[in-house]
């Protein structure tokens, strides 16, 4: 099989380097390869079930086309200041640019036309200075929320565009390998089963995401593909009612705060706020359950849930970060036996566990049923646990209620960000031919840079098209 592009892992970034290619009129064969299945047939039998079920091969609430995103709360950050360090590499006035671009883009699938966190400056001013006073950063960022159900049929319609424009899509197939030769990247292997196929390509683009992000570490290892350990984030969800919550959900839809809390001073920030929305599980390839959080447009809970992270960084001469946020990841499964934890943080507080006859007196009640009460600080590591509630602690200052006793911290929440490849502006590794892409790639955390990333290298691709025809 030979193909002119040859794209691995269906998410924002495979999918928008496809999408740019089309929009500038490329000639050239476009293949994208993907492990899970069309977005279509993608289906969590938790809706059932009412508890997860571990799926094999794959869990289908990551695995398929558009990647998490079709079954995230679906939310586009309009800011450079969020979503990774992509504008470091390319510049902000591109950056800005192109997420400008890629939302118009957005829209003309179906996305809502609604800007969330714009409407009421005077008090984002007022949710600032109790921000500044609680020692935290605010990055009132302009939020455009797709919702769970819409973004599936958002990516749906782009599915179509995309199959019906010319491009190849082959499903339920893993990329295995890379075809290299005379230190050139020349395609990749895949397999589905029994079945090996090699596929050559002039330009092979690794956009496997977050779940991919060990993979293409040890891919990297291999082929000497110049990268280095970054950051890994280890944290928990954090669950409250909406009126606590409710002058921030109102003002900014997403309040994402940034701190350094005494004693360790690590990097603690908020991510992934879902008003009214509903805590998930998620399972990695190794039966890793790890939580999120969805947020519907028109199905609502009563509850407000964001994640909090600590970032790590590690130094010589370790060199596993992703590992290291597995097995926080795999102890706290352990004592959940399979299944994500929850405690109150009052309970954290006193040193005890939480005991499920607590939770069910509760004026909170978890939104995702099939939680075990237990003890999260016996699987967190001391670090990471102590920068999390002195962080709670502080966004009190900001949201009174917020450090409740009754506030629900599920665990484990892990991002795996960690392998930075490395690449100059133009999206070139070190190993000719080949480029990685998105949140696997160590430079996107999100949908929107993400997005933003495979509309460069569609760029760059048929900039180097129209070279090969001057």
């Amino acid at each position: 099989m030979k193909y002119d592009v040859v794209i691995v892992g269906a998410g924002p970034a495979g999918i928008f380097t496809a999408i740019e290619l089309l929009r500038r009129g490329s000639h050239q064969s476009i293949l994208i390869v993907e492990k899970g299945q069309a977005i279509e047939n993608r289906r969590c039998p938790k809706v059932k079930t009412k508890q997860c079920v571990n799926c094999k091969p794959y869990c289908h609430i990551t695995t398929g086309f558009s990647g998490a995103g079709a079954f995230s709360d679906g939310k586009l950050s309009l800011s450079p200041e969020v979503g990774g360090d992509l504008p470091s590499l390319i510049g902000e006035s591109l950056a800005e640019e192109l997420i400008d671009y890629a939302d118009k883009i957005y829209l003309e699938f179906g996305a809502d036309e609604h800007v969330e966190g714009v409407s009421d400056p005077e008090r984002v001013k007022d949710i600032r200075k109790r921000a500044i006073q609680a020692g935290l950063k605010l990055v009132d960022c302009p939020i455009r929320h797709l919702g769970t159900e819409k973004a599936q049929q958002i990516y749906l319609a782009i599915e179509h565009y995309l199959q019906n424009n010319g491009v190849d899509m082959m499903f339920g197939y893993e990329c295995s390998d890379l075809l290299l030769g005379g230190g050139i990247c020349r395609g990749v292997v895949v397999t589905k089963g029994s079945d090996r196929r090699e596929i050559e390509a002039k330009a092979t683009i690794i956009a496997t995401g977050r779940r991919g992000a060990d993979w293409l570490e040890k891919i990297c290892a291999e082929y000497d593909v110049a990268h280095q350990p970054g950051t890994v984030d280890i944290g928990v969800r954090v669950e409250v009612r909406n009126e606590v919550m409710e002058e921030v959900n109102k003002t900014l839809y997403e309040s994402k705060l940034i701190g350094y809390p005494r004693p360790f001073k690590n990097k603690v920030r908020t991510f992934c706020q879902n008003p009214g929305g509903f805590v998930s599980q998620e399972n990695y390839d190794n039966d890793l359950a790890v939580v999120n959080g969805h947020s519907y447009k028109d199905l609502k809970s009563d509850n407000t849930n964001v994640s909090i992270l600590c970032s790590h960084n590690f130094s010589s001469p370790f060199n596993q970060p992703i590992a290291y946020a597995q097995k926080v990841g795999e102890l706290t499964n352990m004592l959940g036996a399979g299944h994500i934890l929850v405690q109150r943080f009052g309970d954290i507080l006193d040193g005890k566990r939480t005991w499920p006859k607590e939770l069910s007196q509760s004026n909170l009640r978890p939104t995702l049923p099939d939680a075990v009460a237990g003890d999260i600080t016996a699987a967190m590591p001391y670090r990471a646990m102590t920068n999390i509630i002195n962080f709670i602690q502080a966004v009190d200052q900001v949201v009174p209620g917020f450090a409740s006793y009754e506030t629900l911290l599920y665990s484990p929440e892990l991002k795996f960000y960690s392998n930075r490849v490395k690449m100059d502006a133009d999206l070139n590794t070190n190993v000719p031919g080949l480029h990685c892409l998105g949140d696997s790639s160590g430079w996107t955390r999100g949908l929107m840079m993400a997005s933003v990333m495979g509309v460069l290298m569609g760029r760059k691709l048929y900039e180097a098209e129209i070279g090969e025809k001057a």
